[in-house]
């Protein structure tokens, strides 16, 4: 078994000396001597090498970066009646303090104006003149000149064309507010998240900047500690359903929402006057037709879910179909409902003013649709929508994001994943479902 080796440190004064006698005869003489590897003493010897060609005047023994100057021969004896010279070291000024060091170097990115520019004084004073008063390497000046060459003949798109700053920002702020105004219920982040799918890169404090120079104001919003998260983990594990309740010129109505549980996906909803148990069936059946029957439905104990005494229609009709049903005694239970809510009332019903109940019937299926497919969510890590979850699109979202070329405002049906072939007892009655639609029905 081989012992752990310990990494030696080694003093300024020990790596100058080192240094000096590896220029002397060689770092691997001098490593047979010290015993100090080799190859260190070779990053040694170069690094003083380049401090030299940098900065000569500051390359000063006892520092490990810099290029010992060569002993001065010994002056000879001093012969009668002959006047020796002084040393050369006599009249040289001392060393300067050693150089601090240098910061890694970090790619700068030029502008088209810049450089043109730096091309036209190439063209004025040469290339390594250039380079040396500008502080761009000489590689990249010669790059330029070719591109700009192959430009001239067609081959190519010179550095030098493009739009300037002042415009690429404009089209910033453009692809920002026009973001912005198709759905101003969405904050800061949300706008950067739903900009990012299309392959727009933005920071949130550039996105709030500009949303707030347009006349956005974040809203106040209550921070509470919420205890005992927890997640599905696959569609159609848990189904929330809940009420929310809305008025359209002093009449009321009541807007149900069945989200699922793990992809946040709105997979059924319903408009009625009132918490009627039929408007819940309803929902509930047309969504199982659509996308299957879900494992166990959350709700609140309201009269239109649950009774408290014998069993309510809903109830009954869970147990024809086998789905369990949990009743949330305490509102943090069924948060995502309560979330869900909030979010249609800011994105939806305190944007919009309904003509009638109709009119907020076409519009609720957009805004559901809107929801699913379009809408960013930040409890899904924020690049991802409902239907990316709900239909295992994750990893491929995902990896279009990554690569820059963005996701499709459309979901592609081919890419959905829809059971293909379906058996179901409807109220005790056996349907067979193909590719999502009904092709039996016992009934008929």
């Amino acid at each position: 078994m081989v012992a752990n080796r310990t990494l030696r440190r080694y003093t300024e004064e020990e790596k100058a000396k080192a240094t000096a006698r590896s220029l002397e005869i060689g770092y691997r003489a001098v490593s047979r001597e010290t015993g100090i590897p080799w190859g260190t003493l070779s990053c040694w010897v170069f690094k003083a090498r380049q401090a030299a060609e940098a900065s000569p005047p500051a390359a000063a023994l006892g520092s490990p970066l810099a290029v010992p100057e060569p002993t001065p021969p010994s002056q000879p004896e001093p012969v009668p009646g002959v006047a020796v010279a002084p040393a050369a070291t006599a009249l040289a000024p001392s060393a300067p303090s050693p150089r601090p060091t240098a910061r890694p170097r970090v790619a700068k990115v030029y502008t088209p104006s810049q450089i043109a520019q730096a091309l036209e004084r190439v063209a004025a004073i040469g290339v390594r003149p250039a380079a040396k008063e500008l502080g761009i390497s000489r590689n990249a000046l010669r790059d330029w000149e070719r591109k700009v060459e192959k430009a001239a003949k067609g081959e190519g798109v010179a550095p030098t064309s493009g739009p300037d700053p002042k415009t690429i920002e404009q089209r910033r702020d453009a692809a920002i507010l026009g973001e912005w105004r198709k759905q101003q219920g969405l904050g800061p982040s949300q706008i950067r998240n739903q900009l990012r799918r299309t392959g727009v890169k933005v920071s949130v404090h550039t996105v709030r900047r500009v949303m707030e120079e347009a006349g956005y104001r974040p809203p106040k919003v209550e921070r509470r500690d919420h205890k005992g998260d927890y997640e599905a983990v696959r569609p159609g594990q848990l189904w929330h359903m809940d009420f929310v309740h809305q008025y359209v010129h002093k009449q009321k109505v009541f807007v149900l929402a069945l989200i699922d549980d793990y992809s946040r996906f709105v997979t059924g909803w319903a408009l009625d006057d009132a918490e009627r148990a039929d408007a819940v069936i309803v929902a509930f059946e047309d969504a199982v037709k659509r996308y299957g029957r879900p494992e166990a439905v959350m709700s609140d104990g309201g009269s239109a879910f649950w009774a408290w005494k014998g069993s309510s229609r809903f109830t009954r009709i869970l147990e024809e179909y086998g789905v369990d049903q949990l009743i949330a005694t305490t509102p943090e239970l069924n948060g995502k409902s309560e979330v869900f809510n909030a979010n249609l009332q800011k994105e939806l019903f305190n944007r919009v003013v309904f003509a009638d109940v109709g009119d907020m019937r076409r519009r609720l299926g957009p805004h559901f649709s809107w929801y699913n497919h379009h809408r960013t969510h930040h409890a899904l890590g924020g690049l991802l929508v409902p239907a990316d979850r709900f239909y295992g699109r994750v990893e491929e979202v995902l990896a279009r994001i990554e690569a820059g070329g963005g996701v499709p405002d459309a979901v592609d049906l081919a890419l959905r994943t829809l059971d293909l072939f379906r058996v179901v007892s409807h109220r005790g009655k056996p349907e067979i479902w193909l590719m999502g639609r009904k092709i039996f029905d016992a009934k008929e």
